[in-house]
């Protein structure tokens, strides 16, 4: 964790002549940058298992008219039909999953008041006026919501705000011209009707986390959220 620190000090270092006091600020969105960079085959990846499940789907249907009433000959069918186009179930999934532990690491060092047992000297820096180490509500108290370091979370909503707006609408395209989500037995996966409901929503959710945590970790978080749209709406498109 603490070379992941210095890292990005250094990077902070280096930013500094362009970004003055918010240099570290700075230093957190390229490195959170970075990171999905070297994250993105995977994400391309689990695009191209997507696409192959998808394009499976006819295959399946006409499986399922055909052994509808015979479940387990049914799922036999099914794996056959997946080993035979050489496409995994799980292709779009396992990516994703790698990618967790880097998405952890990032918020544990930007969030975390010490990193190997001394003070976490990113927290320490500011954006603009707004210390890295406070949350929104230590900007509600130092000025209010409009005061200097509370302005800096308002751009930061806004931002969250946008990119929730753009998951949404784009959510709610693919939701409308997809097909339900099937399982081995004929039927649908249980809750997935209200998993579907609640789906388009989910973005918004950032707007709560980015008004909790160090600005710091709201920072990873902003920048993580805006790249995955975009990569999704390339990938996905």
């Amino acid at each position: 964790m603490s070379v992941f620190a210095n890292l990005v000090e250094q990077l902070a270092q280096l930013l500094e002549p362009l970004f003055h006091a918010s240099a570290a600020a700075a230093a957190i969105v390229l490195f959170t940058a970075f990171v999905r960079l070297l994250v993105h085959p995977l994400s391309r990846a689990a695009a191209r298992g997507q696409k192959a499940r998808t394009e499976l789907q006819p295959k399946i249907a006409e499986l399922r008219k055909k052994h509808g009433k015979n479940p387990e000959r049914l799922q036999r069918a099914v794996l056959d039909l997946h080993a035979e186009e050489k496409v995994s179930p799980l292709a779009g999934c396992l990516p994703g999953l790698f990618q967790l532990p880097a998405f952890f690491l990032l918020y544990h060092l930007f969030s975390n008041p010490t990193i190997g047992g001394e003070a976490n000297q990113l927290l320490g820096h500011e954006l603009l006026s707004a210390p890295l180490g406070h949350r929104w509500a230590d900007a509600l108290a130092d000025g209010g919501a409009f005061g200097a370091a509370g302005l800096v979370y308002v751009g930061l909503f806004g931002l969250v705000a946008a990119v929730a707006v753009f998951n949404y609408r784009r959510t709610k395209r693919m939701m409308a011209a997809g097909a339900p989500v099937p399982v081995a037995d004929g039927g649908q996966v249980p809750g997935m009707g209200a998993m579907r409901k609640v789906m388009p929503f989910m973005s918004f959710f950032t707007l709560i986390t980015v008004a909790v945590v160090p600005l710091a970790a709201a920072l990873y978080v902003v920048t993580s959220t805006t790249w995955s749209a975009v990569e999704r709406a390339a990938l996905y498109r």
